[in-house]
């Protein structure tokens, strides 16, 4: 009983893969996923990419979003990380790492010399099957890189970071709302309109 409803969940997965215009697009332009998708949505919402960004992605494999930016930041410097091993980028350095470990956060601070104008994350916790448990940690990975942000990045900074609406929504809010003066959320249209994700845009750190 439980393989056959497996076996229905991965028909089904493979079936909105197949209609699904974005993977379609992403496919013939070359991009690495179709998520490279909501990085040009909340880009070109927020205009926080320019040629001279300095940018730091996190949760970077395959690498969408850090592809995108490539191709917009010609003269800025671009660090993406990831616990995944992910495929060279031209102008992009890779970090095989976890964002968490406390000396990831020494090479970042030293890799931009303290002049790291954007953070972008679209991490998410490996999936368990629970919808509401991986919210949780998803939104708890948010929280972090929040915390983080704090430390690394410049008072005129932007933090962007997947999000997922569930019951501890309010309080990565609230956090947000305690460490930036300017706050908002997101969903592009490529995001599914089935899935609860968001993105958080916060601006500008408040002095502490």
């Amino acid at each position: 009983m439980k393989k056959s409803k497996r076996k229905k969940k991965s028909n089904s997965w493979r079936i909105k893969q197949h209609r699904d215009q974005f993977v379609k697009k992403s496919k013939t332009l070359g991009f690495r996923s179709r998520a490279s998708f909501k990085l040009i949505e909340l880009n070109n919402k927020f205009k926080f990419l320019k040629k001279n960004t300095n940018l730091l992605d996190l949760g970077s494999f395959p690498g969408g979003w850090s592809q995108v930016a490539s191709k917009i930041i010609t003269n800025g410097k671009i660090l993406s990380i990831d616990i995944k091993k992910m495929e060279p980028i031209n102008n992009v350095k890779f970090l095989n790492c976890d964002i968490l470990d406390h000396n990831t956060k020494d090479k970042i601070i030293n890799y931009f010399n303290g002049n790291l104008d954007v953070i972008i994350s679209d991490m998410a916790a490996d999936t368990t099957g629970n919808k509401s448990l991986d919210s949780i940690r998803t939104n708890l990975l948010s929280n972090e890189t929040l915390q983080l942000s704090t430390k690394i990045l410049k008072n005129n900074g932007v933090f962007i970071s997947k999000l997922f609406m569930g019951e501890d929504f309010i309080e990565v809010k609230n956090l947000a709302k305690s460490l930036f003066k300017n706050v908002n959320f997101f969903k592009p249209k490529s995001s599914r309109m089935e899935s609860k994700e968001t993105y958080l845009h916060c601006r500008i750190l408040k002095t502490l």
